[in-house]
């Protein structure tokens, strides 16, 4: 935050010290020339004052504190609940509990929020692949942080409207050092201090304006002040019971499987144990032999579908299907674990590179439902086996093309034509539905 209405540089102070004490989920991240104390929290039940910068674990929730100068203290209480109190000697401050990682679980908070001044109360986190940060706020004092944003509409969402914003930080301090990267905003219209948030809801809705969330780094509940003295007591919790720490990570396994046929087209997918959380687990998966793979994971129990990143991933349980989206062969996933921690059985086939007479090339496109709502509904769609590709897409009944992004996109009814546009392979259109909410067949052409 800041006195001023630039949202690129109101956070030049605050940042520097949330992206250094940040713990990365993906390995790789840049702590940073600062260091940051790291502390887990005393036994449950115990309250933990805090008045100097840190990060740790309290009762499984993940916390982060910073502040500029001395003027702010964070008092972890049961659970997830934390207190703030702040006043202008700290000059700004963030203090907040949540997870680590996040994800698009919904969010749930209640509690007091008092500000006398510039402050934010906000669902609040990073992302890795790409490097973004981003706000849900639904409470904010006498400035509102969208001064100065790119705006890109709105979405509803529990019950009011938040209005969506892109602002871009350049050379700024980052969890990943100092970087260029985007930030997506989310503000509610209708200000409130507790309810539900429906991260999914927010995520779909940035999406849908090609603003691409990568793979969850922290996510918290956060009090932020600026030169400003306010209040907060908050206690958070998400659907399914997400919470921080770590417990033993399960067992790795590999498995391998060729190409069919007698090829030389064979490839290697190797599943290894990441991070894990009392309620759901990582898997890194490499892959070895091919650039054109398609990977199946055979999930146990009831386990499902989280999360996932650096792959297209279709499915939710029993079995996942993986493809590349662009970034390389090495993705994960995050899977609720529901009683079982064993790793997915992996098995990986290879596609030819040019097939016979000239060597054309393929592609596949891959259909997946989005956000919906009573009159239209968004369609993503995954293209692998090429970066140069035309999709074409047949419409039911009389559904109409509203909106389309990440790809440029040809037509209204009927069928609809899409290239690359330098997005990437991923891209979406919005539906009309007209009384037809069957999803679009999709072909794709090199």
């Amino acid at each position: 935050m800041s006195e001023s209405p630039d949202p690129g540089s109101r956070r030049s102070r605050g940042r520097i010290a949330r992206a250094l004490v940040s713990i990365g989920v993906a390995s790789g991240l840049v702590a940073g020339a600062l260091v940051a104390v790291t502390l887990t929290a005393g036994p449950a039940g115990a309250a933990t004052t805090i008045t100097s910068n840190s990060t740790g674990t309290n009762n499984g929730y993940f916390y982060s504190f910073w502040e500029q100068s001395s003027g702010a203290t964070m008092t972890l209480g049961s659970g997830s609940n934390y207190s703030l109190t702040w006043n202008t000697g700290s000059q700004n401050v963030v203090a907040g509990t949540g997870w680590n990682p996040g994800s698009n679980h919904t969010v749930s908070y209640s509690g007091s929020w008092n500000c006398n001044g510039n402050c934010y109360l906000s669902l609040y986190g990073w992302t890795t692949n790409p490097l973004v940060e981003y706000y849900i706020v639904d409470n904010y004092g006498n400035y509102n942080p969208s001064s100065g944003a790119t705006s890109l509409g709105s979405v509803s969402s529990d019950g009011s409207t938040y209005n969506l914003y892109e602002s871009t930080r350049t050379n700024a301090p980052s969890i990943q050092g100092t970087a260029t990267f985007n930030q997506y905003w989310a503000i509610r219209q209708s200000k409130r201090t507790g309810g539900t948030i429906t991260t999914a809801n927010i995520f779909n809705a940035w999406a849908s304006h090609g603003l691409t969330l990568g793979t969850q780094n922290y996510q918290i509940l956060a009090t932020e002040g600026y030169q400003s003295s306010g209040s907060s007591n908050i206690t958070v919790s998400a659907s399914g019971g997400g919470g921080g720490g770590t417990t033993t990570p399960p067992p790795t396994t590999t498995t391998t499987s060729g190409g069919g046929g007698g090829t030389s087209n064979g490839c290697t997918a190797t599943v290894t144990a990441g991070q894990s959380w009392p309620d759901r687990f990582n898997v890194n998966v490499s892959v070895s032999g091919s650039n054109n793979w398609t990977v199946t994971l055979g999930l146990h129990g009831s386990q499902s579908l989280q999360n996932h990143w650096m792959a297209n991933v279709s499915g939710s349980t029993g079995t996942l299907t993986a493809t590349p989206n662009g970034s390389g062969n090495s993705f994960g996933i995050t899977l609720y674990s529901n009683g079982n921690t064993t790793l997915p059985t992996a098995s990986c086939t290879a596609s030819g590179g040019g097939g016979g007479g000239g060597g054309g090339g393929s592609c596949t496109a891959s259909v997946s439902a989005g956000q919906s709502w009573p009159d239209r509904f968004n369609v993503n769609i995954s293209v692998s086996g090429s970066s140069t590709w035309t999709v074409r897409l047949t419409l039911h009944g009389s559904q109409s093309l509203q909106n389309s992004w990440s790809a440029n996109v040809s037509g209204s009814t009927g069928t609809l034509t899409a290239t690359p546009n330098g997005s990437g392979n991923n891209f979406g259109i919005t539906l009309y539905s007209n009384g037809n909410t069957t999803l679009p067949t999709a072909t794709c052409t090199v």
